[in-house]
């Protein structure tokens, strides 16, 4: 019998979570429950007390998982696929439910046997073990796996297939040899889009009220701004790790969010939990040298953006509004670091800008999505045919932001703060200017970016916002 004859002879089983694809099904199932149900937060201790396996089984029977949106090792599932073609017999081998594991592998129609979890019992390690060898005998299979858990799987194998290894998988390989199919590698890049650093930007609103009450200079604020920009920077990213949790279904079906690094499996949910538990750490060790009132505002942020991740994001109109609130409570964060008083002239006209922004960002999404008429787009609460009543409240919040600033600039408080305010009339055409700009080019489709991002990004945008700044800094003088 020649080599491939006996390669094919020998039965290939492979591992489901972190081997054939690049994810973890509870993990995954967990978050798509939470974000259904949120209620069913309260069942989990009462499944887990039964078991871990019914833990699974109970919440895969809650769920709906579509299997073709799920992030397969391209490498490995073309190597089944060839083998399978040739002939040889694949086993699903798996600790996931039976309900998820039969949707995939009917989905993917290369295995020819599924061992999978069931209520009474955990298919995992030693049990998977056990039934492959009461299946094949010892030594009588090739088995495929990632994990300290597949060790024992590994030893009783004919040969080991080690897929992206975590470190204990990986020592045993180092030792006992075997094939090696190794992972995308984790770079400083794929941390910085998990954090989605350049998001931090948008925190620099902290910064507005010192500069608006002409402190450009005075240390102590600086210092207190930075600490609250740190604060909520790492607090903000901990959210967007816990949205990317939410969204993973609806980011793998988007042209360029499948790339994200959750998405895409590069990394671990439970990577990504232990990265919010140290954002939330840093968060809350910055805001405690703040006053008490900071931390107030920053508790408000994080339950308005889970709550807005959990659910409010497929609200309509209610998503919009939440987000131009929460642009506004950077800026009350901005307030409570300082101590200084908050302006209604500066809520007013943050509430129109950003609602604005907020309103195009929809538009968008309206625009480049494709479903029926009379249908919603995926994980939001609006249908295509809005895209008009959207547009014209976006461009109405955005002419209602220039006329709130317009009338500031003729108010008796610019009096006080300004040595000359007449310079600061240019700043309403500067307003209409990028914000009108965001909207032709929304209209245009070329708009592909989050509006604040393309502002920072966009040199005709900086050149007004700089020129607004001067004005501004010159009016003071």
């Amino acid at each position: 019998m020649d080599a491939r004859s006996e390669r094919v002879a020998a039965p290939l089983a492979v591992d489901l979570d972190g081997t054939l694809i690049a994810t973890d099904l509870l993990w995954e199932s967990l978050f798509l429950l939470i974000r259904r149900n949120p209620a069913s937060l309260f069942l989990l201790p009462i499944w887990l007390i039964k078991g871990k396996a019914y833990l699974k089984c109970a919440i895969a029977e809650r769920i709906d998982l579509d299997p073709a949106a799920l992030p397969y090792r391209d490498e490995l599932l073309q190597r089944l696929r060839e083998e399978h073609t040739a002939g040889r017999r694949i086993v699903l081998a798996t600790a996931a439910p039976r309900k998820l594991a039969e949707k995939i592998a009917a989905y993917l129609g290369i295995f020819d046997l599924v061992i999978c979890t069931d209520p009474a019992c955990n298919m995992a390690s030693a049990t998977k073990r056990r039934a492959l060898s009461d299946l094949f005998g010892d030594g009588g299979f090739d088995y495929a796996g990632n994990s300290r858990a597949d060790i024992p799987v590994f030893e009783a194998a004919r040969r080991a297939l080690v897929v992206a290894p975590d470190g204990p998988a990986r020592r045993w390989h180092r030792v006992h040899g075997g094939e090696l199919i190794e992972a995308p590698e984790v770079t400083l890049k794929t941390i910085a889009r998990m954090l989605r650093v350049h998001q931090w930007v948008k925190n620099a609103l902290i910064f507005v009220p010192m500069v608006l009450a002409h402190q450009y200079f005075n240390l102590e604020l600086i210092a207190d701004c930075l600490l609250a920009f740190i604060s909520f920077s790492t607090a903000a990213s901990a959210i967007y790790i816990l949205n990317d949790f939410f969204d993973l279904a609806l980011d793998r079906r988007h042209p360029t969010k499948r790339h994200r690094p959750f998405a895409s499996g590069v990394l671990s949910m439970p990577f990504g939990l232990g990265a919010m538990a140290v954002l939330l750490a840093v968060s809350a060790v910055t805001a405690f040298l703040l006053p008490p009132l900071f931390g107030a505002v920053l508790l408000l942020y994080l339950v308005a953006t889970t709550a807005y991740s959990i659910a409010i994001k497929r609200m309509l109109l209610l998503d919009v509004l939440m987000l131009a609130g929460l642009y506004t409570l950077r800026l009350l964060a901005g307030c409570a670091a300082t101590g200084i008083a908050v302006s209604f002239w500066l809520l007013a006209f943050s509430i129109f800008f950003f609602l604005s922004l907020a309103l195009v960002k929809r538009y968008v999404e309206l625009r480049l999505t494709e479903v029926p008429e009379r249908e919603r787009i995926a994980g939001r609460g609006y249908r295509t045919e809005d895209q008009d009543i959207v547009a014209l409240a976006g461009m109405a919040s955005a002419f209602s932001s220039a006329l709130v600033l317009a009338l500031y600039i003729q108010s008796g408080a610019t009096v006080e703060l300004y040595e000359y305010p007449w310079l600061m009339w240019p700043l309403g055409p500067i307003v209409l200017y990028l914000t009108m700009r965001i909207w032709i080019l929304a209209r245009r489709d070329e708009l592909h970016d989050d509006p604040i991002v393309f502002i920072i990004s966009d040199w005709r945008s900086q050149l007004f916002v700089g020129l607004g700044a001067i004005l501004l800094f010159g009016a003071g003088l």
